[in-house]
This record gives structure tokens, sequence and C-alpha cells, in this order.
């Protein structure tokens, strides 16, 4: 699919994995929402090409209205790609006593509630644009994480709702597949994103040397260059792909 003259919704555009995505889009030719948080939306640095817009991916009206402002652009809503998302741990049972539902609800409302959200209303405004070649309209990447087939201690909701984004994958692109939209997940393993702008540097370095080659964290960049890949490529549906430096995640 040809990305030129085209509009791109962006979850979790301010920072990180959306950030880098959103830049990219912009340099293929795309114009790009750009959706995330109100105080992550007044902290981005403005960029021609990128209109901000502060909406919860958990709350259908605001993401219906952040979809319909992607689609009031002249060039057609053919792409999008959500990189929101949330990380906290927590173990089954800890030493302050067992797993707070509330806090596992809530990480599962955020990054596998919000992502269906999100895909589910832009695939509507999608599925009303003209059709390209072969009956194509456009194509929704979402990302899950290595820890939906590697959780680690503390994972166990961060890893439940990534894997439902997994799961979601292939009955999604077959839902979606008679409006000419495809759905891919990408799967990243450990990128240097504001997640760990905390951690040291000696501990960032244990990371990298885990990874077997090549030995180093991930770059959102290159999250970036694997979303403009499927979004180009027309025969790739209903995939999940891991971006991980062939890592496989220890119990802890």
């Amino acid at each position: 699919m040809d990305i030129r003259d085209t509009t791109a919704i962006v979850t979790g555009a301010a920072s990180g994995l959306g950030a880098a995505t959103a830049a990219a889009l912009v340099e293929a030719g795309a114009h790009v929402v750009g959706i995330d948080l109100q105080g992550q939306v007044d902290d981005a640095p403005s960029r021609d090409g990128i209109t901000f817009v502060a909406a919860d991916i958990t709350d259908p009206d605001q993401v219906a209205a952040a979809v319909e402002q992607a689609s009031s652009f002249p060039g057609p809503l053919r792409t999008v790609v959500s990189c929101a998302g949330i990380g906290p741990s927590m173990r089954i049972l800890g030493k302050k006593g067992p797993h707070d539902l509330a806090f596992y609800a809530k990480v599962v409302q955020v990054n596998l509630l919000g992502t269906f959200n999100v895909m589910t209303l832009a695939a509507e405004k999608i599925a009303a644009t003209d059709p390209l070649e072969d009956g194509a309209r456009g194509v929704v990447i979402n990302t899950a994480s290595v820890a939906a087939f590697d959780g680690q201690v503390g994972q166990a909701a961060y890893a439940s709702s990534k894997g439902g984004v997994v799961g979601l994958t292939l009955p999604a692109a077959r839902d979606l597949a008679q409006h000419g939209i495809r759905v891919n997940t990408i799967c990243p393993g450990i990128v240097e994103t504001p997640m760990l702008a905390t951690v040291s540097d000696e501990f960032r370095a244990g990371l990298a040397a885990g990874v077997p080659f090549p030995a180093r964290l991930g770059r959102p960049d290159e999250y970036a260059e694997l979303a403009l890949d499927l979004i180009r490529h027309d025969y790739m549906n209903g995939e999940t792909i891991r971006m991980d430096g062939a890592l496989r995640m220890a119990p802890r």
C-alpha cells in the first residue's frame, strides 16, 4: 500500500514507539493524527505533518472524536498503528498479599480493550473509503510484546493483556478481510523507550547482554521501520512478528 497522501492514526504518538512511527509515516508522505493522553500531548514537540489529539484510548467517545478528526483530512484514512500501553508489574502473591484485581483490570483495559477500541472505531472509517487495487482499503498494526509468550515474574497482568492482543490478530484480520483491511501485530523485545528511562546504565547494559544478536537494546526507529514494511506489504495479513534479536525472556 502506498503511504503517500494518506492519513494515519498513531496512538501513544507523543513518545517512544509511537513518536518514532509517527515521524516515519510523515517522512513517507502521510499525515498523522497522533493520539495520546492530555499530559503527553502537552509535552510533545510540534512537528509538521502530525496533528496531536488528546484522548484516552479506553474511552469510546474520545476515540470516536479523534477518528472523526482523522477522517476529515484530504488524504483517506488508511493506517492505524496502536502503540499506547502501560507496563506495571505485580506478583500474583506478593509481600503485600494477593494481586490487586483493579490493578489487573486496568492493565487489560488499557493494553487490550484500548487497542480493540481504536482498531474497531478506525476500521469503520477505513471501510468507508474507496478501495485500492485488489479491494484493499487499509491496515492496522497493533503492538503486543514478547511478554505475550515469555511473561516474567510479576508480569501476569501485562502478559495477559499482550497475549490478548496476539490472540486478537487473526480473528480481527478475518473479520475485516471483507472490508479490505489487513491486521498485523508486532511483538517488541527490550526496546529503548521512556519505560526504561528510570533504570541505571548498568541495568540497561545487563538487559542488552541477554539479547543473542545484536547484543543491544532495540530502537524505536527499528519498530517504526518494521511497521512501515508491514503497511507496504499487501500480502502480510493476520501475522504476529517478534522484533527481539532472538531474545527469549528468562523467568526473572
